[in-house]
């Protein structure tokens, strides 16, 4: 199995029934710390599906519309905290949302089509599992005391470097930035909402630039529905994570998570091993 795309990548197609299946992996994953990117590396190449072999781009730009339905969800279920927020801006918070979207704008722009080509396959993703799973064991037996409004702008550029480390697959955005904030010494009910306020402003950012890359690019007529799919799914599964998450309000262990990541980097490097 490989996942660079044949000679024919152009005119392959994103069925709607694998399109709502990645739609509804994207909420859970991406708002757990277990990497969104690296489940939609690691479930196409699973099931040896033509999704793999799509055109690389292509497959970007559809990912990032998945991003989209993510977005919507977590500005609903965060409405009232991002309406107070733009009340009371202030100085700081400017400070904290530029800093924290500054490196990721930066580290996508730079190195962007770099990371797709070279680490968006199972075995990078493997690794990248395991790296951030030592960052979350090491960062879970922090016991911070800092509360979410606490944050000053090097808090916002430590959950922005964060936010960069995170674009290569497996690493996780939710993970990264809990570890930083962790870092930081925030308490884990803080760490935990101020991951979840940091991704806002990056999957817009992401958004709109990949957005404009489709349009001046254009989308065959065949995959718009594949797109449409795939949002609603995402959209819906965000919904229900991100308020499951909200209604808990309190800070995430990590240790289960750290057991997942690191049971599905040895099963995706034994698969690899032998498939090779």
């Amino acid at each position: 199995m490989t996942d660079s795309p044949g000679p024919d990548s152009n005119a392959l197609q994103l069925g709607l029934g694998e399109a709502l299946a990645y739609g509804l992996l994207q909420g859970p994953t991406e708002l757990l710390p277990v990497s969104s990117s690296g489940h939609l590396v690691i479930a196409p190449w699973v099931v040896d599906s033509d999704y793999v072999r799509l055109d690389p781009e292509l497959r970007k730009s559809f990912e990032v519309a998945l991003h989209v339905g993510t977005a919507a969800a977590l500005a609903i279920v965060l409405h009232d905290e991002v309406i107070a927020a733009v009340r009371e801006i202030d100085t700081r918070r400017i400070g904290v949302i530029v800093t924290s979207l500054a490196p990721p704008a930066m580290a996508a722009l730079a190195f962007e089509r770099v990371i797709e080509q070279r680490l968006g396959r199972p075995e990078t993703v493997a690794g990248g599992l395991v790296a951030g799973s030592l960052a979350m064991w090491w960062a879970d037996g922090r016991d911070g005391k800092r509360e979410r409004g606490d944050a000053r702008w090097r808090d916002g550029l430590a959950l922005g470097v964060a936010q960069a480390l995170a674009l290569i697959p497996g690493v996780s955005r939710s993970g990264s930035t809990i570890v930083a904030a962790r870092a930081r010494g925030f308490t884990p009910l803080a760490a935990s909402e101020l991951s979840m306020h940091a991704a806002l402003p990056v999957i817009a950012g992401a958004t709109l630039l990949k957005g404009v890359r489709l349009y001046k690019r254009g989308l065959d007529p065949e995959m718009r529905a594949a797109f449409a799919v795939g949002t609603a799914g995402a959209f819906v599964s965000s919904l229900a994570s991100a308020r499951l998450i909200a209604r808990k309000r309190r800070g995430r262990g990590l240790k289960k998570y750290v057991a997942y990541r690191l049971a599905l980097a040895g099963a995706v490097a034994f698969a690899a091993r032998r498939v090779g």
